[in-house]
């Protein structure tokens, strides 16, 4: 009978955990311990990975930043999380840039992190140097970023900076909407939003983008897919051998464009918030097993910058790291895609699973029905569209490498060979 630090029992699984790994996990775990959780009528699980957070730090620290963007996570049962390169200035496109993030991270993070290299026109000689400090992968955009410091790539760049990505063995994630397909702001309404930036405008990206990972046999990741057809371009180049995967996010498969009317701001992303049957058909290809992963695009700002008449002017990104876990479990979607999936995708050693060997990022949930308010959130500014949502899990408790979620700072996870 092993003596152990942490016994998490009566939960499904029970766990056992000593020096910040998972060393046993059952229906019952036979172990003495220091310290004995009761888990009875509790979930108990994998903390969660959210591959794609923008917490603009450094630079931009007062859009989110460190402390309150890894706060948020954990609160809502997230312990790594995977920072975009672009909002923080400067961007992360090389070495020394990469540093300062991470001299942020390390002195404010309370989750587990790892960074996003960017790709954008001029960095493709900096990649090798991102991919060696441990990158997951490089971020482009496909039309204008809305951050003056972050381009878009040409062709030309994305062909190129892919063959890179691919010699350094590494994916490229791509925000994939066609510049040549974005209307004109046509009106002045949240409807005038969404139609300038058509379903059309995302699907001919992800086949450029599909044509261009081929060509350069680089393994491509689409970011944010709001739509079934999107997906189906996914499934259908990964049946012709292709390595391409994607993700969706919960705001595309819990809000519509009604809700982006009535919500206003706080709801802006890109590409917007769809109709109905885009939804029930992003909906149905997630139940059917083509979406790889879930993440929350968590994209804050300040309430100055979500403000005023002009919905194109408006920043557009949503506020939505905590709530990650609640909605996905909320919406009876399982738990690996915001767990096991991301850290399978980019390599996470250690983080989604709990098995033994794992680290020990545990959180248990009360399968309790509530209501998200305001005051709930950890965000430095505190909006977010699902504000007044009804939610159907809470976290009660969290560990990040077997110790309570705020007594350690959170590290950089390297990625795997």
């Amino acid at each position: 009978m092993p003596d152990v630090d942490l016994y998490i029992r009566g939960g499904e699984p029970e766990v056992a955990v000593d020096d910040g790994r998972v060393v046993a996990v059952g229906p019952e775990v036979d172990v003495t311990a220091r310290e004995t959780v009761d888990a009875t009528g509790l979930q108990v699980l994998p903390g969660a990975v959210d591959a794609h957070v923008h917490f603009n730090d450094p630079g931009r620290a007062d859009w989110e930043g460190w402390a309150s963007g890894t706060a948020a996570a954990a609160a809502g049962g997230t312990t790594c999380v995977i920072d975009m390169p672009l909002n923080a200035h400067p961007p992360t496109v090389d070495a020394a840039a990469f540093r300062a993030k991470l001299d942020a991270a390390s002195a404010a993070a309370v989750t587990d992190f790892a960074f996003w290299g960017g790709l954008v026109p001029g960095s493709i000689p900096h990649m090798a140097e991102l991919a060696e400090l441990g990158v997951v992968g490089f971020k482009a955009f496909m039309a204008p970023s809305g951050i003056d410091d972050f381009e878009c790539v040409d062709d030309e760049t994305l062909a190129s900076g892919m063959a890179e990505a691919a010699r350094l063995g590494l994916p490229v994630a791509v925000h994939a909407e066609d510049p040549a397909l974005l209307g004109e702001p046509r009106g002045t309404g949240w409807r005038d939003y969404a139609a300038s930036r058509p379903v059309a405008a995302e699907l001919e990206a992800i086949a450029r983008a599909i044509r261009a990972a081929e060509d350069a046999r680089c393994s491509l990741h689409v970011v944010h897919v709001s739509t079934g057809r999107g997906v189906r371009l996914v499934t259908e180049a990964r049946a012709r051998g292709a390595d391409v995967t994607c993700e969706t996010c919960p705001h595309y498969l819990v809000l519509d464009e009604d809700d982006l009317v009535e919500l206003g701001a706080v709801a802006k992303c890109a590409p917007p918030l769809r109709a109905r049957v885009e939804v029930d058909d992003l909906r149905a290809e997630l139940a059917a097993g083509s979406i790889d992963l879930v993440a929350s695009d968590h994209s804050p700002a300040p309430a100055s910058m979500k403000g005023g008449d002009d919905v194109f002017a408006v920043w557009g990104g949503i506020s939505g790291c905590q709530s990650l876990v609640a909605l996905t479990l909320g919406e009876g979607f399982p738990h690996a895609l915001v767990s096991a999936r991301p850290a399978e995708r980019f390599r996470l050693p250690g983080k989604g699973r709990l098995e033994p060997g794992a680290d020990a990022d545990v959180v248990l949930l009360a399968p309790v029905e509530w209501e998200l308010r305001a005051d709930d959130l950890r965000y430095r500014h505190k909006h977010s569209p699902y504000v007044g949502r009804r939610m159907r899990a809470r976290v009660v408790r969290a560990w990040l490498r077997g110790r309570p979620i705020g007594e350690q700072r959170g590290q950089l996870v390297k990625v795997s060979s």
